[in-house]
């Protein structure tokens, strides 16, 4: 059965699903910073994934990275598995601008975390989720 790992839990928001993946928000309203997480328990790196479930995260991951660079037309997208902390599988996309805090420089551990006002999440959500709504899962026709 899959669980969401403690610190994800404790650091994210959910925003919503795709057919494979949670999608996070990282509460830290300083950069647009969005997760996905598969569902499948004890994944820690995406060839552990079955070869239909690392299409499946390779297509959501596309989807939601163009429908940042829509929406939020950053400078840059960060797109990353790093799993050193945390080791459960998860892809952080982090939108990055020219002027943020940390730019050039990767955002972690650049400054203290401001964590999203509520109204403030569930702005981004409802300008976020309805670009998503046309995501077609891997193999559909």
């Amino acid at each position: 059965m899959f669980t969401l790992d403690p610190r994800l839990h404790a650091d994210t928001f959910v925003l919503g699903r795709f057919p494979l993946s949670l999608l996070l928000l990282m509460n830290d309203s300083t950069y647009p910073w969005l997760i996905l997480v598969p569902q499948r328990e004890g994944m820690r790196e995406i060839f552990e994934l079955a070869p239909a479930d690392q299409q499946q995260l390779l297509g959501e991951s596309c989807h939601l990275a163009a429908t940042l660079a829509t929406l939020l037309r950053p400078d840059k997208l960060n797109i990353a598995a790093l799993g050193n902390v945390v080791p459960q599988l998860h892809l952080h996309h982090v939108a990055r601008f020219r002027s943020d805090p940390a730019w050039p420089a990767p955002v972690w551990g650049k400054s203290p975390a401001v964590p999203y006002r509520r109204a403030e999440i569930e702005a981004f959500r409802e300008r976020l989720i309805p670009l998503l709504a046309d995501f077609t899962p891997a193999g559909a026709d």
